[in-house]
């Protein structure tokens, strides 16, 4: 394990930023996974126009999700979700970003 793997397994053990969650695989059997959640505000441009919309992205450790595809679903708490779009790794392949919406 090298001193990132540490750092990111770090973050999601931490109570005060990581969620547990159930990924839900097209397929497969369900599986627990610990997510990041983030909500951050998403400006689109449509003509001259620009349009602020609300968005739900998590991140997921790969090592816990290694093959999210779009369609598969995500519950966190009470809250389900589908996946949106093809999921994103970071530079080390450490991490995956999901864009998701509700179920």
């Amino acid at each position: 394990m090298n001193a990132f793997v540490a750092a990111v397994d770090a973050l999601f053990a931490d109570v005060n930023l990581g969620l547990d969650a159930i990924w839900y695989p097209a397929g497969g059997a369900p599986q627990p996974v610990r997510v990041i959640r983030k909500a951050p505000d998403e400006v689109t441009s449509f003509g001259s126009a620009q349009i602020l919309s609300d968005t739900t992205l998590i991140d997921v450790r790969t090592s816990e999700m290694p093959n999210p595809k779009p369609g598969d679903g995500v519950a966190i708490g009470a809250d389900n979700y589908v996946i949106q779009g093809e999921p994103k790794r970071d530079r080390d392949r450490l991490l995956w970003t999901l864009e998701l919406v509700p179920a």
